[in-house]
């Protein structure tokens, strides 16, 4: 048997006799005072209802937070793009204003010649019937064209060595060598995806170059100016302090430029900007060069004339020059203080859709003279094959 003892009971401190066995001497009613301790809570299982509430709530909080996730991870995109484009220009960097110096003696005539080079989309296609049968484009007819180019530009600058001095020519890149996939259209039709078009114009501009350099004497300095048009984005929608960034135009230029890099008679102006600028003979004249599409024109009876002094006058404010050299506009027009280039593809159904006049394809062969200070011959180029 267990028996008693008197102790003091743990629950109410009074000292009472009480079994042994027991830890307390009974009194846990009491120390409720009479009341009953309250049922424990019951938890009942959620019902299917609030299963899925519960569910689509964690999804939600899961969605937020992959948001802003997705957020932090496209603004690191872009500051990664930065940090390669100003890494990119810093390394690849060429300079955006070269002058060309005076080679021949005080007593004799001296020209630099200057060839422009624009617009020549050589992938893209024209059909006769889409434009009244005024011209047909594809890549056999862009091969011959550009033969025609080379040839053309050699034969004016033979002509024009016989009355003056030509110890240097500026071939001026100005862009839009493909036609690319900033259209839907035309990239539908286009008869090369954009990467392989812009192999194919880089391997005839180093074919550009390397024939000029085989056909002019050792002394005659070449300096290649390249622009970035507005074709050869990878972007879709034009982009204006990272433009040339997203070229794939500007990526071939240098990579043209790395191709003669032991060439002594090439220099090349690679521009990373919308301008670029060559000084003629101790700065006598200067040249701005551009691709054009900065120039606000939609057409109108003054045709470019208006628009581009505008915008000449404004660019002049910050830095003067002499003549605006650019393409863009498919139209050869030397407007005095401008000089505007043709293109290689020619009359297309963009040009009948804008209700364009219509226009042979061409490029621009010009002089500047070292005497006179000023443009001399302006000529064209015609490059249609001869029926």
């Amino acid at each position: 048997m267990a028996g008693y003892s008197v102790r003091q009971c743990p629950n109410c401190n009074e000292t009472k006799k009480f079994r042994k066995d027991c830890l307390t001497c009974g009194c846990v009613k009491s120390a409720w005072k009479g009341k009953q301790p309250a049922p424990a809570a019951v938890t009942l299982p959620p019902t299917p209802q609030q299963q899925v509430d519960l569910e689509l709530e964690k999804l939600r909080v899961k969605k937020e937070g992959g948001n802003e996730k997705i957020s932090i991870l496209q603004e690191r995109v872009l500051q990664l793009e930065k940090e390669k484009d100003a890494l990119l220009s810093i390394s690849k960097a060429t300079p955006q204003i070269i002058d060309v110096v005076p080679k021949a003696g005080a007593n004799k005539s001296e020209s630099a010649a200057v060839l422009v080079w624009s617009d020549w989309h050589i992938e893209e296609e024209v059909r006769a019937e889409a434009v009244s049968n005024k011209n047909e484009f594809n890549l056999e007819v862009g091969d011959r064209r550009f033969a025609n180019l080379l040839h053309g530009g050699l034969a004016w600058y033979k002509i024009e060595s016989q009355k003056t001095t030509i110890k240097t020519i500026v071939i001026a890149a100005l862009g839009d060598f493909i036609t690319g996939s900033i259209h839907e259209d035309l990239a539908e039709s286009n008869l090369l995806p954009p990467v392989e078009a812009i192999y194919k114009a880089q391997g005839m501009l180093i074919s550009g170059i390397k024939f000029m350099l085989e056909n002019t004497p050792s002394d005659v300095e070449i300096i290649f100016v390249g622009h970035s048009g507005n074709h050869g984005r990878m972007t879709k929608k034009q982009r204006i302090a990272t433009e040339a960034g997203n070229s794939l135009e500007l990526y071939m230029y240098y990579t043209i430029r790395d191709f003669f890099k032991n060439e002594k008679r090439v220099k090349f102006v690679i521009s990373t900007g919308y301008h670029s600028f060559v000084r003629f003979f101790g700065g006598q004249y200067e040249i701005r060069f551009h691709h054009g599409h900065m120039v606000n024109y939609q057409g109108g009876v003054g045709g470019l004339t208006v628009p581009v002094n505008k915008a000449i006058a404004q660019w002049n404010k910050a830095h003067f020059v002499n003549l605006d050299v650019f393409g863009h506009f498919h139209t050869r027009f030397d407007g005095g203080n401008f000089i505007a280039n043709g293109s290689l593809i020619g009359y297309s159904a963009y040009a009948v859709s804008i209700k364009a006049s219509y226009e042979k394809p061409s490029q621009t062969f010009f002089l500047v003279n070292k005497e006179f200070g000023e443009k001399t011959v302006v000529a064209p180029i015609f490059v249609e094959d001869l029926k």
